[in-house]
Formats: structure tokens, sequence, C-alpha cells
């Protein structure tokens, strides 16, 4: 039971081949040798699935603290956004879409009584949280991340998501209907899918048929939340959160 319960949180072979080669540790890289990559990246994968401690990691996947240090150590050097990067080099970037979403924050991931909320946690009305702001290419694969504390507003993001990115298209919600997101847009150069609020005196013409394809970035985010560690969230650090946010996507990308 313990088996095939392990095995449906593994990668397939066909999957491992994609990205085998980008990972460290091969022999033809510098230095030891990696002979247990694919059973780490299994590990890594069980625990942001299950949104286990990493004390409970099944001892099948090898010492639980030795399997942390090394998720750390490759969250510093940037390995799994490389990795990540490395997939969504083939993003289909007819359409563009930009959209957030909320994560509720475990007291595990804040600091000790009395301390500040840095690592892009905030406060709002529903407690403390933090935003995930993603891009998606035309197809619903993630092509770019930013996390910023849960109280901050999902426009101010939206330049910096759309920052050195291509697109035909760019679809997003009414929520990011500014003048400088619409330019920034067609700089790009793109059209913007956007509808208008409300408080615009001349409401802008938009693609309404192509807008709804827009709910593919949310769909996006229900396939990234099929990770318990990134519906909550559990991490003190952002780049932890980060890694394994990266993590998820990979696997998106891989199925």
């Amino acid at each position: 039971m313990k088996a095939a319960a392990q095995k449906r949180h593994a990668l397939r072979d066909d999957q491992w081949d994609k990205i085998k080669d980008s990972l460290p540790g091969k022999k033809s890289d510098s230095g030891r040798t990696a002979q247990d990559n694919r059973l780490f990246v299994d590990a890594v994968l069980w625990i942001g699935k299950t949104g286990a401690p990493w004390r409970d990691l099944p001892a099948s996947y090898g010492k639980w603290s030795s399997v942390h240090k090394r998720f750390i150590r490759w969250s510093k050097k940037g390995l799994w956004q490389m990795v990540f990067n490395t997939l969504a080099v083939d993003a289909d970037t007819e359409w563009l879409m930009i959209d957030s979403s909320i994560v509720r924050a475990h007291q595990h991931s804040a600091g000790g009584k009395g301390a500040p909320l840095p690592q892009q946690i905030g406060r709002s009305s529903g407690g403390f949280s933090s935003k995930v702001h993603a891009s998606t290419d035309s197809l619903g694969c993630p092509t770019k991340f930013i996390l910023t504390p849960g109280n901050i507003s999902d426009c101010t993001q939206a330049i910096p998501l759309l920052s050195g990115q291509i697109a035909d298209y760019v679809l997003a919600d009414k929520g990011y209907d500014s003048q400088q997101i619409v330019d920034t847009i067609l700089a790009m150069p793109a059209q913007p899918v956007i509808p208008s609020r409300s408080l615009r005196k001349e409401p802008r013409d938009y693609d309404r048929h192509l807008y709804k394809q827009r709910s593919m970035v949310e769909c996006m985010f229900a396939k990234l939340k099929q990770f318990r560690r990134i519906a909550t969230r559990y991490d003190k650090l952002a780049s932890t959160y980060m890694s394994f946010l990266h993590v998820a996507a990979i696997w998106i990308w891989l199925k």
C-alpha cells in the first residue's frame, strides 16, 4: 500500500527523461556524481504533494534531514527555478494570461511571538497570507511567478510579471485595468484583452470571445494547489516556498 502511494507521487520514466540532463551531478559535471537524483526529486514531490512535515518523509526516500538539507541547497542555488525556466522556454505565448491567488499562511510559517512578518507574509482581514502572482501561456502552463504579502494589490505586480515576456495578446481581469498596464502591453507589442472598470468614462473595447480563455490561468492555480505545500504556506522562508512553487510548476509542465 505504501509503495503504491509513493509511486503515485513519483515521476514516470518519460517525465524523468525530460529533466534529468538539467540537474547537477551528471558524470560530465565537475565534482561528485549524484547517483540518486531521481529518488531525491521524487522525495521532494512527495513532500510537496502531501504537505507533510519533513520528518514524516518515508524512510525509503532516505534520511529526511539529508533530503531537506539538499532541498535547501538546491533552493539557494536557484536550481528548481532553472529547471522550471528550461521547460518554460517551450511556452506557447500567443496568449499570455496573468492573475493572482491568495495562500493562507500556517502558524508554522510565522516567526516567534512578537516578531515581525518578513518573507512575503502580510496581515489582511482573513489573517496572515501570501499572494502568488503568475502568468501562463496559451496552454495554461505557468511561465513566471512573483510572491508578495497577501495584502498587496494585484495590479502592482502586472508590469514585473510581463517584463521580459512576449505575446500577441495579454488577458487579465478588470483588476488590471490601468492605463500604465495597458501602455506596457501595447509596448510589448501585444493587444490587451482586459475589461474596463466601471469608473472608466470611455470603456475600452476588448475581444470578449478570447477573454473566455482567461479561465485557463485559474485552472493553473487549481493545479498548483493540488500540492498541499502550495495550497497552505508552511515554509518560513519565501525562497523555500518559491522553490515548492517551481517544483509544482515543473510537475504541470511534465504532465
